[in-house]
């Protein structure tokens, strides 16, 4: 099963030749889920060969420009390519507002249903509960109303051991055993049972996503074990106080969060404009948390595959 993270934005809010504002897809199985859509996501989404089509699922965490001004865009032109499916907007109270008048003043009619979960910052929430997976909101400190989001995958399958099995078995049993279920005669008897011709699935794996927040030791319990935590680091740590007072992180703060978390692996990116060179903020986390990773625009991280 695909379980994928695709960077296709990791700068901050003051536009930078060759670097482009928040916006991460997730690839779970066949379902995409973008996460943020700064300005020009549309055209990440090109230049990385996804199809914006394909998309069901968009995670917006805050009304700064940065975080949603390629919103609008990106849902006019599914439009004009002539989309009928339903697509889940996910976001703060106002974004239907916003989307709203944009479309009356350019008076756009989407000839799909655009479904808007209105998401309450300031309590961790369930926002969907899909076959395979659990998308949750995840309160961040920020000057305006902001989430981010936990995607947990559910237990997944058993595997079966098909070569222990008469090649006679019926489908219908196969199934039931690949689901965890003993198959039982008329009887009550136990002919196979499924601890016996079966391994336990892989364990499920998660992604989090936190951006834009101050340090916040709130976040330690909401993200604790997660195999992958993205944390944004705007600030090296000699500019802290700057930090704390725009309602941002440095990188040791997000480093800070990961270790005591006991998280697999983490991001960082939300890079202020001011740094040319993002080596000092790798340093600076794996001090605190060896298992860090700078959110490079195109790093495609396989969860399946990524070494931790």
């Amino acid at each position: 099963m695909t379980f994928k993270l695709t960077i296709l934005g990791a700068g901050s809010a003051t536009p930078t030749l060759g670097r482009h504002p928040t916006a991460h897809l997730l690839t779970h199985n066949n379902e995409y889920y973008l996460i943020d859509c700064g300005e020009g996501t549309q055209y990440r989404l090109l230049e990385q060969k996804i199809r914006p089509g394909r998309l069901h699922h968009i995670f917006i965490s805050h009304l700064h420009g940065d975080h949603y001004f390629g919103l609008a865009p990106l849902l006019s032109s599914l439009n004009l390519a002539g989309r009928t499916e339903d697509l889940h907007l996910y976001g703060p109270k106002g974004l239907d507002d916003i989307l709203t008048t944009i479309f009356r003043y350019s008076d756009t009619r989407l000839g799909y249903p655009l479904h808007f979960h209105p998401v309450d910052a300031a309590y961790p929430t369930v926002l969907a509960d899909l076959p395979e997976l659990t998308i949750s909101s995840i309160p961040l400190e920020h000057r305006i109303a902001c989430s981010g989001y936990l995607f947990r995958e559910k237990p997944r399958k058993p595997k079966l051991l098909r070569d222990k099995l008469p090649a006679d078995v019926p489908v219908e049993y196969l199934k039931q055993l690949k689901e965890g279920h003993d198959i039982i005669d008329g009887q009550g008897q136990v002919i196979y049972a499924a601890e016996d011709y079966t391994t336990p699935g892989p364990p499920p794996r998660s992604y989090a996503f936190c951006s834009d927040t101050r340090y916040n030791e709130r976040l330690i319990n909401l993200v604790r074990h997660v195999d992958l935590l993205y944390h944004e680091a705007t600030f090296l740590e000699d500019n802290a106080k700057r930090a704390f007072e725009v309602f941002h992180a440095t990188a040791r703060q997000a480093a800070t969060i990961a270790a005591r978390a006991e998280v697999r692996h983490l991001l960082i990116g939300h890079f202020s404009s001011r740094y040319k060179n993002f080596q000092a903020f790798l340093k600076e986390a794996r001090q605190i948390f060896p298992q860090t990773s700078l959110a490079s625009e195109g790093l495609h991280i396989d969860i399946n595959d990524w070494q931790y």
